[in-house]
């Protein structure tokens, strides 16, 4: 019935989906999906950091179970409800304390586009910087905030205006330490201030707290300090953006929390609720005041059975001690890896914290000519039961993204698998 269903259908599914995988998933549970064939895989893309208490965890189940006997939808400008109240007393306990305003949409995109209109409302400026690699999101407006990849972008212009481009501190790519790359970009970010969008025009400053589909890459803790110093010199909005960073990815409930570095608005979707679609923003209360009273809003933000789902997620991850977990299974992860790059030259780097964690490739010293391998790689591991996915403006870094209640077996089972793909690919 499934293989007909596929021929029948998958056709009139929309070319414009990137395809990875082809098999047609039956279910799935905990670190695997289960294929309609039988066939069982490890999953380490997580949706893309989406499923961070692992598929169907029992407990948000469960609460989307009984949220879904009370009502499915009440919208939040006309019925206040249980399960947004309840969210927002877990989510007190879990921001800074600085940090008491909030607000819920659908997805990162629609997160990250009203964190844009509320830093402008806020400061009255029209321009925004953003950093080289960046990804936040395929809408007009967070399309044209995105600096990964070209594929974005191409044949939507003309993409919204008032957006500028600083060096993210790429110190691998950059053949510097980290040190000097964090100077280098904090250098190239006044020269930006000074010759292109003056202080008094820019609205925010936004970055990922760890750039995501533009390579997993950790920024240096000198340079967010210094994006801090720069915003507060000159009143521009800092904007933290940790869809894919945030819910326990990096072994902190935000990365933000390796930095000691608060900002002005944090965007956060993906882990917020293990799969139930759902975004925020988080604040000040003196901030969000700025805003005309209906100027942000949505028919389906702050969903009741999303909300309960992700109340279910926060005090699942902290009553089995998840965010503890990825640190402890991202130094296995990571320990393995640095094991396998002595072996294999075509591993450049190997960077990341928690279970946010980056292997870039290299052929013959070029960024672009590694990206036929970690394709090839990422199908050898699929055949022997691994998922993975890639990222990087040349896809050649592979990115490990388990769930965050992984089990040390489950680590080693994916680097054994890895290895055996590596060595057959290379």
């Amino acid at each position: 019935m499934t293989n007909q269903l596929y021929q029948e259908n998958f056709p009139h599914m929309t070319p414009a989906w990137s395809r990875i995988f082809n098999f047609v998933a039956d279910r799935a549970e905990g670190a695997y999906i289960y294929t309609d064939d039988g066939k069982k895989l490890l999953d380490f893309t997580s949706g893309i950091g989406v499923t961070n208490t692992g598929h169907c965890h029992p407990k948000v189940v469960e609460a989307i179970r009984e949220q879904a006997g009370l009502f499915l939808h009440a919208q939040a400008n006309i019925v206040i409800h249980k399960p947004m109240l309840q969210l927002i007393e877990e989510l007190r306990k879990i921001v800074p304390e600085s940090i008491d305003s909030f607000y819920f949409a659908n997805s990162g995109a629609e997160a990250l586009e009203n964190a844009v209109k509320i830093a402008k409302a806020a400061t009255g400026r029209p321009n925004v910087i953003v950093f080289n690699g960046s990804f936040h999101g395929r809408t007009h407006a967070t399309m044209a905030l995105t600096t990964s990849k070209t594929s974005y972008r191409t044949g939507f212009a003309p993409l919204p205006g008032g957006i500028y481009v600083s060096p993210f501190p790429y110190a691998f790519n950059m053949k510097m330490s980290e040190e000097q790359a964090s100077q280098y970009a904090l250098e190239q970010l006044e020269y930006l201030l000074a010759s292109q969008t003056a202080p008094r025009d820019t609205a925010a400053i936004l970055i990922e707290s760890v750039l995501g589909e533009g390579g997993y890459i950790l920024p240096p803790t000198s340079f967010m300090k210094g994006l801090r110093e720069i915003c507060d010199k000159h009143g521009i909005m800092l904007i933290f953006d940790e869809v894919q960073s945030g819910f326990g990815r990096t072994g902190k409930w935000f990365a933000l929390e390796h930095f000691g570095v608060v900002p002005d608005i944090i965007t956060a979707a993906k882990g917020i609720a293990s799969g139930m679609p759902l975004s925020a923003v988080f604040s000040r209360t003196d901030i969000m005041k700025k805003l005309d009273v209906g100027s942000i809003g949505g028919t389906y933000g702050g969903n009741a059975i999303a909300c309960a789902a992700g109340v279910a997620t926060i005090r699942a991850m902290r009553d089995e001690k998840m965010l503890e977990n990825a640190t402890e299974k991202g130094i296995q992860l990571m320990t393995g890896l640095h094991k396998l790059q002595e072996e294999y030259p075509q591993i450049g780097d190997v960077r990341g914290k928690g279970l946010m964690v980056g292997t870039e490739f290299i052929v013959d010293g070029s960024q672009a000519k590694a990206k036929p391998l970690v394709k090839e790689i990422i199908h050898k591991a699929e055949e022997q039961g691994l998922l993975l996915l890639s990222c990087g403006t040349y896809d050649n870094t592979l990115r490990w993204i388990p769930p965050l209640n992984v089990s040390a077996e489950q680590i080693n089972t994916g680097l054994q698998i890895f290895g055996k793909a590596v060595k057959a690919s290379v």
